[in-house]
């Protein structure tokens, strides 16, 4: 745990530098700014009205440079918290928004990210819930503590300078308190904290299961049962709310107790004072109002701290995903052929392994399409190449490459910006020559708005064939001499089926292509057929042998 705070603190500092130094400095300054306001206008009123008492203490009694100090800090007090809001603040979203990007770029890893996205819920609370609980640690821990250390420090200062070495007591007192409070709350709240956490991940996720699987639960039989689990992680999460309420409710009275045995032992030290001549009427009110003053920084410490339990749940799991190894691209930038020499692989749990020593040989320019049975090891030979999954001996070399597979990853936004996924620096007339190539153009011209007409969640607003299309040029964009299709036109229509693969071999000459498939009309592109069972290459035929047409008429006609 510490290894991740130290990691994310550096991340902090990477993200938000000076901003974080300077929220800290401007914290202790407001809270020294709020103290001496109230410590200044306490003894001002005190003394103002002690002067009255007296016709000769009126003549002598300098109330325009008190009054002008009280007005000062006044005004430099709201300036000094908007300052300090503002710093803070900037400085937590740049961390939040820098840590977003780390965090994504993480979790989009090969293996992890497949694993999230087959629960999207669970990868939208990493990337929302889990970093907007790391602000704890700035705003409501760090914050509070420099300025209650900040605060006491000063205090101490200021307390010698009316009562001596005994000045020095209620600061020290304060610090005491603060650290006690940080203790008590921050192990009272790790369990419940870590809990409330957990069972509100639990909650959202299963009410997005209810919700999106709604006509399927009850098909099923089962929308009762998954309403249930709902409840349940609802109930957990009441119940932790709890723990948590009571936690923050005895530390309330424990910051009441400390406050009022602070200012108890202030009244009898100033008493004591008072006695032997040390403090006047006016330096008293000075003292208490001082004393009162420090006790600012507890009630934020105090938040911080019952909140403690679920930022390091939340440290914890950004933590390990940014500290994990993130698998490189094993695009070569000196080749164009792609090699695998002696492939080893095996799938968790798996008795044996899948590829057991598989060598396999493209040069650049060729087409092969890989066949096989359900469970032969062709959607295993895609991921093995894009690095999803990653072999236990053996070595791939393979150009830089592009992947175009059944599913049309669309986003809610405007055709430009699902086009600019593959290209961000393309410009407009790059985005239309590609929509040509897929044969969509004429369909984008007809929107109202063209490149910049929204698309619903998933593409909605296309038809199915038409974001298939959509999904084609943004892959052609891409403009990469390898590329990798597995199973493109898959449950499509003939007539869109036939335009993308048109396409696709009009734009892929000169271009490698390796595509997985099981249709005739995809197979018939390629000048190489390979077929895979249990893992090994049992035929392995060109375009002009025998055996390459009758291997396609073995194949699902369109």
């Amino acid at each position: 745990m510490s290894g991740h705070l130290l990691a994310l603190f550096g991340l902090f500092r990477q993200a938000a530098g000076w901003k974080l130094g300077l929220g800290l400095l401007m914290a202790g300054i407001t809270a020294l700014v709020g103290v001496a306001l109230l410590g200044l206008s306490g003894w001002f009123i005190t003394a103002t009205g002690l002067a009255g008492l007296s016709a000769g203490a009126v003549l002598v009694f300098d109330t325009f440079r008190s009054d002008a100090g009280v007005r000062g800090l006044a005004i430099l007090r709201p300036g000094a918290r908007y300052a300090e809001r503002l710093v803070t603040h900037d400085a937590t979203l740049a961390v939040i928004a820098g840590l977003r990007v780390r965090l994504f770029r993480a979790l989009a890893r090969p293996g992890l990210g497949r694993t999230l996205v087959q629960r999207p819920g669970r990868l939208l609370f990493r990337i929302t819930g889990d970093l907007d609980n790391l602000d704890t640690l700035y705003l409501r821990l760090l914050v509070p503590v420099s300025a209650l250390i900040l605060l006491s420090l000063a205090g101490m200062g200021a307390l010698a300078l009316l009562a001596g070495w005994a000045g020095l007591l209620p600061g020290l007192f304060l610090l005491l308190t603060g650290l006690v409070m940080l203790f008590l709350g921050g192990r009272g709240g790790l369990a419940a904290g870590a809990r409330r956490a957990a069972s509100l991940e639990a909650l959202r996720l299963r009410l997005l299961d209810l919700v999106a699987g709604r006509v399927d639960w009850r098909l099923a039989g089962r929308q009762t049962q998954m309403s249930h689990l709902a409840l349940s992680a609802e109930v957990r999460l009441t119940q932790a709310d709890d723990q948590l309420n009571r936690l923050d409710s005895r530390l309330t009275l424990g910051q009441g107790l400390a406050g009022t045995a602070l200012l108890s032992g202030g009244v009898m030290l100033c008493a004591a004072l008072v006695e032997r001549d040390l403090l006047d009427g006016p330096a008293v009110a000075l003292f208490m109002l001082i004393l009162l003053g420090l006790l600012e920084p507890l009630a934020g410490l105090r938040r911080g701290a019952v909140e403690l339990g679920r930022s390091l749940r939340a440290v914890r799991r950004v933590g390990d995903t940014l500290s994990a190894p993130v698998t490189h691209d094993r695009a070569d930038a000196a080749t164009r052929d792609v090699v695998l020499s002696q492939i080893r692989f095996r799938h968790e749990d798996a008795p044996a392994a899948l590829f057991d020593g598989l060598t396999l040989s493209i040069p650049a320019g060729q087409h092969v399409a890989v066949i096989g049975d359900s469970g032969a090891g062709k959607s295993s030979l895609i991921a093995l190449l894009t690095g999803e999954m990653q072999p236990s001996a053996g070595t791939m070399t393979l150009p830089a490459w592009a992947l175009l597979g059944q599913q049309a990853a669309l986003f809610q936004d405007n055709v430009r910006a699902n086009l600019l996924l593959a290209d961000p620096a393309a410009g407009d007339s790059r985005l239309w020559a590609a929509l040509e190539q897929a044969g969509l153009a004429a369909v984008v011209r007809e929107m109202p708005d063209g490149l910049d007409s929204p698309l619903g969640e998933g593409g909605t607003g296309l038809s199915s064939g038409q974001r298939r299309r959509l999904a084609l040029a943004r892959f052609l964009l891409q403009d990469k001499p390898l590329w990798l299709l597995d199973e493109v036109t898959d449950g499509i229509d003939l007539s869109v089926a036939t335009l993308i693969l048109t396409k696709i071999k009009a734009s892929g000459a000169g271009r490698t292509i390796l595509l997985i498939t099981h249709l005739r009309r995809e197979a018939d592109l390629a000048d190489r057929i390979i077929r895979l069972s249990r893992g090994r290459v049992v035929l392995d035929v060109t375009r002009g042998d025998p055996a390459f047409e009758e291997t396609l008429s073995t194949l699902r006609a369109d």
